[in-house]
């Protein structure tokens, strides 16, 4: 592969010579939502307690996904496709839902992470 493949550039006969995208979404590197995914997030919330969703954007790689917290901060990360679905699933489950960008990650979360980095319980 040459350096103009590499960067899109390609001999043709349309007017500026890139490589235009025919498809209507965008291009990703990751796969799409799945309903095992949503099934995951409403495992965690029926196992869990006090579980809060947190609704993060959708990226040029990533599709829009969803974080969902415990009252002792193990959380799991799942792709939900769009806002709209995660809302739904947190209105059936009559769990909060908050915007990532609007409040931040929660603390409790950050804890958790960092106490099982170490290999840590809660108890310690």
């Amino acid at each position: 592969m040459g350096w103009r493949d590499r960067l899109g550039l390609r001999k043709t006969k349309d007017r500026f010579g890139l490589r235009k995208a025919r498809r209507q979404s965008k291009a990703r590197f990751d796969r799409a939502a799945e309903d095992s995914d949503i099934r995951a997030l409403m495992d965690f919330h029926g196992s869990k307690v006090g579980v809060e969703f947190f609704v993060e954007p959708e990226t040029f790689a990533t599709g829009t996904t969803a974080v969902a917290v415990a009252t002792d901060g193990e959380w799991i990360r799942r792709r939900v496709g769009s806002p709209q679905v995660i809302h739904r699933v947190a209105r059936n489950l009559a769990a909060p839902v908050h915007d990532v960008h609007v409040v931040g990650y929660p603390q409790r979360m950050r804890d958790w992470t960092a106490r099982n980095k170490r290999g840590l319980s809660m108890d310690e």
